[in-house]
């Protein structure tokens, strides 16, 4: 084969990729459900995740039974306030076991008798503080917030300042995210979550969708090869996904809820555009496995949240059993995730992240490979 008609070849496959990927961009354009899916996910799922789930103490319940009366265990229940806390409602001891039950209050704070007293005369008393662990997300860290008040309080009481009565002082300084603000962390990790999701739904339900309808069948007739048609498909679906989480990360993200990018836009969009590639081909392989569009969602729905929940956009990986942070480095959204914290958060550049980039490509490859083996013994 001359060097021309390898030329004509490689052109006449770059061709076919093209205008199969439009075909695949019109098939889309035709689906109200799947452009409304898209339009969600990119925006008001973003939006409601990221302004609803607090992720620190935010208006809590907080109920106190004040058996002691005194001038000190008033300065206790006027210290806790907005916007952590709800002003506290004060009731009788009896009716502590039932409020709780009940979920009215999700902390009862316990003053005994002679609190002030004992206080003062330096006998440490023990004050009760009743949490609620169902709030788990505002549990521990509001019974710490609420023992911080509780010891501040006493301390003025005392006229024992912070220098004194310790020899040292901490002094906190909290680096990439001052204000401890959950929105600048829910909103990309949703934005990033919404990403693995489409990639996952958008090419395997097209996949399974035309193998239904019999589309290609039609196909095997003309000149057009596996790789052909799957390459369209993952470049069609992954420029509506890029396309779509671009958009969304300077309009939703930067621009309704005001959550700053530490690092380039340009950087993240490239590494999304290897990611987009790598769950797409992962999306076809899954595609291959299953025979109807019942069974790519019931496997597709797991390998989903385990990809979300076990990436470290919700726990930190490094918190997980050994066994799970072995396994889950076969995943993309592992090392995306990092990619992504590093760049947007603190602030990094390729000579940080280009580990990450590699493996999320290679893994990208390692999955096309293994998806074009059974999409060319599928389509024979």
């Amino acid at each position: 084969m001359t060097a021309a008609q390898t030329m004509t070849g490689a052109q006449r496959t770059l061709s076919n990729v093209f205008w199969l990927g439009l075909k695949e961009l019109a098939s889309l354009a035709r689906d109200p459900v799947m452009i409304a899916l898209i339009v969600y996910a990119f925006s008001f799922s973003i939006y409601s995740v990221a302004t609803g789930v607090k992720l620190k103490v935010a208006n809590a319940s907080v109920a106190v039974v004040d058996e002691d009366r005194s001038y000190l265990s008033r300065r206790v229940r006027h210290a806790i306030q907005e916007p952590e806390f709800q002003y506290p409602e004060e009731i009788d001891i009896a009716d502590v076991n039932g409020a709780m039950d009940e979920g009215r209050f999700i902390f009862v704070l316990d003053i005994p008798p002679d609190f002030e007293r004992d206080a003062l005369a330096g006998r440490l008393p023990v004050i009760q503080l009743n949490v609620d662990a169902t709030a788990m997300s505002q549990a521990g860290a509001g019974a710490g917030y609420l023992q911080a008040i509780v010891a501040a309080e006493v301390e003025k009481a005392l006229d024992a300042g912070a220098e004194s009565a310790a020899p040292m002082r901490l002094t906190m300084r909290t680096q990439f995210n001052p204000n401890l603000d959950p929105e600048r962390f829910s909103a990309v990790m949703q934005l990033i979550n919404s990403m693995t999701m489409l990639g996952v739904v958008l090419v395997g339900a097209a996949v399974i969708r035309e193998r239904e309808h019999g589309t290609l069948e039609h196909l095997l007739v003309m000149p057009l090869g596996a790789f052909e048609v799957m390459t369209a498909k993952v470049w069609a679906n992954g420029v509506v996904i890029l396309v779509a989480a671009a958009l969304s990360l300077y309009l939703m993200v930067e621009g309704i809820l005001g959550v700053p990018a530490a690092g380039s836009n340009v950087l993240f969009l490239g590494g999304a555009a290897l990611y987009v590639f790598s769950v797409t081909s992962l999306s076809i392989l899954l595609a291959t496995i299953a025979r109807t569009m019942p069974q790519f969602g019931l496997l597709a729905i797991p390998v989903i949240v385990i990809m979300i929940l076990l990436s470290g956009s919700a726990t930190p990986v490094e918190a997980m059993p050994a066994f799970i942070q072995h396994v889950m480095q076969v995943s993309p959204s592992t090392h995306f995730i990092d990619f992504a914290q590093s760049v947007l958060y603190r602030g990094a550049g390729m000579e940080i992240v280009w580990r990450d980039l590699l493996i999320i490509a290679g893994l990208g490859i390692l999955f096309f490979i293994a998806a074009l083996a059974r999409f060319r013994k599928m389509l024979r």
